[in-house]
This record gives C-alpha cells, sequence and structure tokens, in this order.
C-alpha cells in the first residue's frame, strides 16, 4: 500500500480527464518541492542513467527514510515528487516492499513516458531502493 501522499495524487489523477492536465500536475508537483542546495549537487549524489541531470540525497534518520531531490528537467523534478510521496517517511525496512512499477502503473505514466524518461525513472528507483537497504 502506497503513502497517503501518494495515495492523494492517485485521486487527483482519476479526475483529470487528459494527459497534458496530468504532465502539468506533476510538472507543478515538481516546482513545489524545496530546491536541493547547491552544494548537495555533488558527484555522489547524481543518478546516472538518466537523460537530465538529476541528484538525490537520502537522509536516513531514526530508521525512517528520507530523500530530497531536483533534476534541470521539468517532468523529471516532478517525478521526483512523486518519488517522493511514494518512498519518503516510510520505516527503512518497508522501502524495498514498495512496487514503484506497479504503484506508477496505476498513474499510467508507463504508456505516457518516453523510453529515455522511463530508464531514468528506473534508475532513480533502484538509487532509491540501494540507499535504503545501505541505511537498514
Amino acid at each position: 500500500m502506497a503513502q497517503a501522499a501518494f495515495e492523494a495524487v492517485v485521486e487527483d489523477f482519476e479526475f483529470l480527464e487528459d494527459w497534458e492536465d496530468r504532465y502539468r500536475m506533476v510538472i507543478e508537483m515538481g516546482k513545489a518541492m524545496e530546491p536541493l542546495p547547491e552544494a548537495l549537487k555533488v558527484p555522489a549524489t547524481k543518478v546516472e542513467g538518466c537523460a537530465s541531470q538529476v541528484w538525490l540525497h537520502m537522509t536516513p534518520d531514526a530508521g525512517v527514510f528520507h530523500f530530497h531531490g531536483e533534476s534541470d528537467a521539468l517532468i523529471v523534478k516532478g517525478l521526483i515528487a512523486l518519488l517522493h510521496r511514494l518512498y519518503d517517511g516510510l520505516p527503512l525496512a518497508e522501502v524495498a516492499a514498495v512496487d514503484a512499477r506497479a504503484e506508477l502503473g496505476r498513474l499510467g505514466l508507463h504508456d505516457h513516458l518516453s523510453a529515455q524518461r522511463s530508464n531514468g525513472l528506473r534508475a532513480m528507483i533502484e538509487r532509491i531502493r540501494a540507499e535504503a537497504q545501505a541505511a537498514a
């Protein structure tokens, strides 16, 4: 089961009739995120495998997974916002149990992302899972 914040996105998507509106919502979610400080945009936080520049900074705290991220592409920043709603605040041990592909599939994203964006999304998910596992 997804986090309540992600469930709210699923519900909002059900009310949006076309993909332009859904893309706009994802982009707005990304714009609303706190920017990642420049000092954290370093090779250690950069996600390889993304067509655009992507940085994810994980900050597990007392067994709870937290992360922040940023991208130079608006849609990718929105995808980071979706992943944030899906993973942030979970116990570290539960991060690996989240089937991100299935959860994001509930939004219909797989049918509407380019192959490059899908590969980048997969790279971000793998990075999140690996970081959570290493911190657990």
